[in-house]
């Protein structure tokens, strides 16, 4: 049985609950949520029992929009019955002997921290995306968890989407031929022009969320980009902050007010090691009505394109990609892709994960891949400040670094 403790009870824990409970509704017996831990024990004891507690946070989005951060409210006892304890210091947590691993959906720039106090003590890890507030705060996680000998996760949900895994599944079968661009993204949208993202006010600040959009939203679009067109050799991009202030409205008409020093807006072109090409761009600036990608995110090769769910041929034909994925994947594929049938993206990262632990192995989404997509996402904010295209290795070793600089100065990840 393995016993898990969260720290960090905020909107995102919601979605992580309704996986778990997936989990047990397919089978899976092999865990217990057995501790919480929140700055404020109130916010634990939000999620530890239904009929107790506080109230449950509004949603800060529409439940419509599929959003992880609208999930139904969910209680630990919901998933399963037992005694949860609470705590506000994940120190204390971990020292209390009630956990055997520790999923970890704290600000970013607290999760180097519980990692190592997690990986000292001897705690399996799975950690919400971004893996760290910097490439070698990841660094030191992932030779840590080496080290120990332990699990260290990422929870990535993007890869775990049905869709992506048919984009996945058609380009690995070689249904588009040779893979040549692909371009990802929008502009604009629920938090523009200037309202604070999630209501999360780190996101806006270079020393707890690393950067803005490019780092929040970039690694959910590297990950995507590499799992589907392979690993990214080169990035050229350009950042900006267009708006330097963000707000938000409090229920009691207040508002609540952030000065941004990371972008809101990317724009980026991408050279793979395939040597195609892709295109990915983002902003919270711009105005409520987004401009987007039509048929988008596309995938072009030299047989065919994928164009959201379609597959296009050269002669116009078009088939739904999703039905072709559903009919023509093998059996192996699907045990791979959806475990037990499972469908929720956080159900089939933490199937993974548990799964891990017990063989001793690293998770599909693995502290090495959460990495990956974090250098690559961070070559966004370094190819802007250096005025040129950067290597993802570069950043990735570490050798090109210079706007990380004053994050790693700051949390003594230094030379």
């Amino acid at each position: 049985m393995i016993r898990i403790g969260i720290v960090g009870c905020g909107r995102i824990l919601n979605a992580h609950l309704q996986g778990y409970l997936r989990l047990r509704e397919s089978g899976i017996d092999n865990f217990r949520i057995t501790a919480l831990c929140a700055r404020n024990p109130a916010d634990a004891l939000m999620f530890r029992k239904r009929g107790d507690g506080p109230t449950p946070r509004p949603p800060v989005v529409d439940p419509a929009s599929g959003d992880a951060l609208a999930a139904p409210h969910t209680y630990v006892s919901d998933i399963h019955d037992g005694e949860v304890a609470v705590f506000s210091d994940y120190h204390a947590m971990i020292a209390s002997g009630c956990v055997d691993a520790i999923n970890d959906f704290t600000t970013l720039a607290v999760h180097h921290e519980v990692a190592r106090a997690a990986l000292l003590a001897g705690k399996h890890v799975l950690v919400q995306k971004p893996i760290a507030i910097s490439v070698r705060a990841g660094w030191m996680m992932i030779d840590l968890a080496k080290k120990q000998q332990l699990t260290l996760g990422v929870f990535e949900n993007v890869r775990q989407m049905e869709l992506v895994r048919a984009q996945h599944w058609a380009v690995a079968h070689g249904l588009i031929g040779t893979p040549q661009f692909a371009v990802l993204g929008s502009l604009g949208g629920l938090w523009s022009p200037n309202r604070i993202v999630a209501e999360t006010p780190w996101r806006h600040q270079k020393l707890r969320g690393g950067g803005g959009g490019s780092i929040d939203i970039g690694v959910h679009q590297m990950d995507w980009m590499r799992y589907v067109m392979g690993e990214v050799r080169e990035v050229s991009a350009m950042a900006a902050t267009f708006v330097p202030e963000r707000t938000h409205t409090n229920s009691d008409g207040s508002v609540s007010r952030v000065t941004a020093d990371v972008d809101d807006t990317y724009m980026a072109t991408l050279r793979f090691e395939s040597k195609a090409m892709g295109q990915l761009w983002w902003s919270w600036a711009g105005q409520t009505d987004s401009v987007t990608i039509d048929g988008g995110p596309a995938f072009v090769g030299s047989a065919a394109a994928i164009r959201g769910d379609q597959l296009v041929y050269p002669d116009g034909r078009r088939e739904s990609l999703l039905d072709r994925f559903q009919r023509d994947m093998s059996k192996q594929e699907r045990h791979k892709f959806f475990p037990l049938g499972l469908t929720d993206p956080a159900a089939i990262s933490q199937y993974d994960w548990l799964h891990a632990i017990s063989q001793g192995t690293d998770p599909e989404t693995s502290g090495s891949e959460g990495l990956r997509d974090l250098a690559a996402a961070y070559a966004i904010l370094e190819s802007n400040a250096l005025g040129r295209s950067v290597a993802v290795a570069d950043v990735l070793d570490g050798t090109v670094a210079n706007y990380q600089k004053e994050i790693n100065d700051h949390y003594g990840f230094t030379e």
